[in-house]
């Protein structure tokens, strides 16, 4: 018995679809991966509505998803929204005009669903053991962290952190200056209390990112060495030496915006982003003495699927 499903995550900053098939074995076929810039927290994130550019991006966005939904004969449509749209003040007038104008019932999910939702698609990318990782899922409006192993969930969280609204918050200047990245750091001590006093409960000893962020620093380091075998292969589960990170993170601190849109491997929709999102990375490294990472192509969407999976059984 093979089904077809459409899994969309409406993050703060990209959208993402993925249309499968998964025969009755349990084993997938992807016909479309896809993930778009639609910057929905752009211009107001940080005033805690959705502007009308934002929203039209999103609908046409979202109508193009329809569209191949519809050419693929799917069955099952979950449709998932995070940050910004359960904290905009204008989010449930956007989820309804969503449904008006695509028929795509929108599930608008907290930060601890989320967080949970992720860490299923980070296991089924295979990346846990039976090691105790912190996971980190940098979106643009939220921030995931997940306690746990390959067997089960020892914390979770979701802070209202993301790359967003860190840019919006401390990048004025571009380079970012060191002042700028020390107020990000300060920020982030306060901010992550509960986090610290639960690593020092748990102890992981490894970081595990999903996201963008983390696809595209392991793309930057891959490029730079002259491996493109990542673009070509896609794996769902990757390695990033914590020295290569710092390499990475040392360019993105210190050059402009169009010396890093030319970096190898860097994508427009991330370039200015990344910057907090790396010191973010950076951070967490050095606060909790992480000696490895790992990288999850696999998050949210494929937690909804996990899910959605077992639900059909």
């Amino acid at each position: 018995m093979t089904k077809r499903l459409a899994l969309i995550d409406m993050g703060t900053n990209t959208f993402h679809l993925l249309i499968t098939e998964v025969d009755g074995s349990g084993n997938r076929t992807d016909f479309v991966r896809t993930k778009l810039p639609v910057r929905l927290g752009q211009g107001g994130i940080s005033k805690g509505a959705i502007t009308p550019e934002a929203s039209e991006r999103a609908m046409k966005t979202l109508r193009d998803f329809r569209r191949q939904i519809d050419e693929y004969g799917v069955e099952t449509v979950r449709a998932m929204a995070t940050s910004m749209v359960r904290n905009a003040s204008n989010g449930e007038d956007f989820i309804k005009d969503i449904y008006k104008q695509t028929d795509i019932q929108v599930e608008v999910i907290d930060g601890d669903r989320e967080a949970e939702l992720i860490y299923y698609g980070v296991r089924s990318a295979g990346v846990l053991d039976e090691q105790t990782a912190l996971l980190m899922d940098i979106g643009g409006g939220s921030v995931e962290f997940i306690l746990c192993n390959n067997q089960e969930i020892f914390w979770k969280r979701s802070f209202e952190i993301g790359a967003q609204r860190l840019m919006d918050q401390f990048f004025d200047q571009d380079p970012i200056p060191d002042a700028s990245v020390e107020a990000e750091k300060r920020f982030l001590t306060q901010q992550l209390q509960p986090l610290t006093e639960a690593v020092a409960r748990y102890k992981p000893t490894l970081l595990v990112g999903s996201s963008g962020t983390f696809d595209t620093l392991c793309d930057i380091d891959a490029l730079s060495k002259g491996d493109n075998s990542r673009q070509l292969a896609q794996p769902a589960a990757s390695a990033l030496a914590v020295a290569d990170f710092y390499k990475v993170h040392q360019e993105l601190l210190h050059k402009t915006h169009n010396e890093r849109l030319a970096i190898p491997g860097m994508l427009e929709m991330r370039v200015d982003m990344i910057v907090l999102a790396s010191i973010l990375v950076d951070f967490i490294l050095q606060q909790y003495d992480l000696k490895e990472i790992r990288v999850s192509a696999y998050a949210l969407k494929e937690g909804v699927l996990q899910q959605a999976l077992e639900e059909l059984k």
